[in-house]
């Protein structure tokens, strides 16, 4: 296990109703202002806006709202954001929704306190140092931004989606979790947050680091409680215990507590942004895409790394004398997951051309140190475009 550094200061509030300290969490960590960030109108049809509303109310917290953020969220609301932010004389950023929500609070935090452009954190021309605090109450189980590090925003003139760089500064101060909020949830909805957090974990599970046997065991005790909780929750969106089960593995899933002490891949993270940017496909589709075809094209740089996963997380058999058989058949069973999730599997169910494979290739060179990437296996633009391919069969 390699050195580390630990932090994660957020506060979680977990379980039914917890939706009704929020007022007294925002004025716990500091604020007297708020700008509560929204998406779209699930939040008023679940009971969730309403609930965050009235405990804000109950707390005499005034605000501003800024409402409409998109999934894959654009640099546009963040603009949009920072002005209003500043104008209303808000100290303290809400965000009731999902990743795409959080993320757009995350942007408008550290770019209301900057003199320049909130792009700039994102390019590497300015870094870190201060920001509004920010709060989340969850409404989906998916980015696991509610305890992570990092951000995603899609800069609109030139549609890239880029990350920005990792750093505790903008970890929330407090996480809502309330379950009950995700049982409205679509099932397509519910299936790619499935997708993404378990992506979460295989970015992190692939690994070059030896002895790494705790973090290993996390991940696998992750991923199987996805492949369980999962199904569970489409056959019946009321299941309480199944909605917790995935909305705690979606938070530790990506608040790297999992990933500590290990290098870490993220290959087909990258590869997903450029087709989210694309075709403004799901994030969690686009990595059920993505992700297979990038297990399938470096599984023989380690097949005992890839036949652990298929014995541990898919109870495969080992095959001692054959591992890469073993392996392939994990990949296949991964596959066959996402599938019974309803999910994409193949470039066509995307919407996504093979003739856009090298404009895709061309679009993630245009990133500051955009190639190589990837940990696990070190991607340049022609793995990354036979990696796209084999996504395309």
């Amino acid at each position: 296990m390699d050195n580390f550094i630990f932090y994660s200061p957020t506060l979680f509030a977990f379980g039914d109703g917890e939706e009704k300290n929020t007022g007294a969490l925002v004025r716990r960590f500091g604020g007297s202002k708020v700008l509560l960030v929204t998406g779209g109108g699930s939040v008023k049809r679940n009971g969730a806006y309403a609930a965050v509303v009235a405990s804000l109310q109950a707390a005499g917290l005034p605000g501003a709202e800024l409402p409409g953020v998109q999934a894959n969220p654009r640099s546009g609301k963040v603009y949009e954001g920072i002005e209003l932010c500043r104008r209303e004389g808000c100290d303290f950023l809400l965000a009731l929704g999902g990743g795409s929500v959080i993320d757009t609070a995350k942007a408008i935090g550290f770019g209301v306190p900057y003199d320049g452009d909130f792009w700039d954190f994102f390019t590497g021309k300015a870094s870190f140092s201060t920001t509004l605090p920010v709060g989340v109450v969850l409404t989906i189980s998916a980015a696991g931004s509610e305890g992570s590090d990092s951000c995603v925003i899609t800069q609109e003139q030139g549609n890239l989606k880029w990350g920005c760089p990792k750093s505790d500064v903008i970890r929330p101060k407090f996480a809502v979790l309330d379950p009950r909020f995700t049982c409205s949830l679509p099932p397509y909805q519910t299936a790619s947050g499935a997708v993404d957090m378990f992506a979460h974990i295989c970015e992190r599970y692939f690994s070059n680091t030896p002895d790494v046997a705790l973090t290993d065991r996390l991940c696998e005790a992750l991923m199987k409680t996805i492949v369980d909780a999962a199904p569970k929750a489409l056959a019946d969106p009321n299941n309480y215990a199944a909605r917790a089960d995935l909305m705690w593995t979606g938070m530790l899933a990506h608040n790297n507590s999992c990933g500590v002490g290990r290098q870490q891949d993220w290959a087909s993270h990258q590869m997903e942004h450029e087709l989210s940017a694309f075709y403004d496909c799901a994030h969690g589709a686009g990595l059920a895409v993505v992700m297979p075809a990038w297990m399938e094209y470096v599984m023989p740089h380690d097949p005992m790394r890839f036949a652990r996963f298929a014995v541990e997380v898919f109870g495969c058999e080992m095959d001692y004398a054959h591992p890469q058989e073993t392996a392939l058949r994990g990949i296949a069973c991964l596959r066959n997951f996402f599938r019974s999730l309803d999910m994409p599997i193949t470039f066509s169910q995307i919407g996504a051309r093979v003739e856009d494979i090298p404009a895709m290739v061309a679009h993630r060179a245009e990133k500051p140190g955009g190639f190589p990437f990837g940990g696990f296996v070190s991607i340049g633009p022609k793995e990354m475009e036979e990696i796209l391919h084999i996504a395309a069969r």
